[in-house]
């Protein structure tokens, strides 16, 4: 498996695995209806084509044998979706194809993040998760974070509540 970093050439990929890894994980779990606003504001082309554009984001796949397994993506200064200090940057995104969860894809995503960071000389990783996402907060603390506050993310018209979550790098 290797990690690459995405660009503009992978923004029709990237739709499509942020459409399916998304719905994958919460649309059970919501209305069709806020599912598709979501889809339709957060997850355009146009929408991650400004995310790609951005100097201070960064969008990885984990591949094997040119198969998309999952991404990642990191926001840094001004990017960030909270405004913390200078030495912090963000996870935003880490998602894995629902067929390959529980083979490590998400960890190897997660260690490339800190390795990112670390590279950067940056001091803490940050990220929001939904408070219902039992399996990523087990994940997450597993790996050595500590929730810090709390903020809304806003699916739809459902307005739901994110864990802050932080780490030391």
């Amino acid at each position: 498996m290797k990690i690459r970093k995405i660009n503009i050439d992978d923004l029709e990929a990237l739709r499509n695995l942020s459409i399916q890894t998304f719905k994958e994980t919460f649309e059970e779990v919501n209305t069709e209806e806020d599912m598709q606003k979501y889809l339709d504001e957060n997850l355009s082309i146009e929408k991650l084509k400004t995310e790609l554009e951005n100097v201070n984001s960064e969008f990885y796949f984990a591949e094997n044998n040119d198969e998309i397994l999952g991404y990642l993506k990191l926001n840094f200064k001004d990017a960030q979706t909270e405004k913390l200090k200078e030495n912090h940057f963000e996870i935003e995104r880490i998602y894995v194809l629902k067929a390959f969860l529980g083979q490590k894809i998400g960890q190897i995503l997660f260690d490339k993040a800190i390795e990112i960071g670390r590279e950067k000389n940056l001091e803490y990783v940050w990220l929001g998760v939904w408070e219902e996402n039992h399996r990523a907060i087990r994940f997450y603390e597993k790996n050595g974070f500590e929730i810090f506050g709390k903020h809304d993310f806003t699916l739809g018209e459902d307005v739901q509540t994110d864990l802050l979550m932080k780490m030391k790098i």
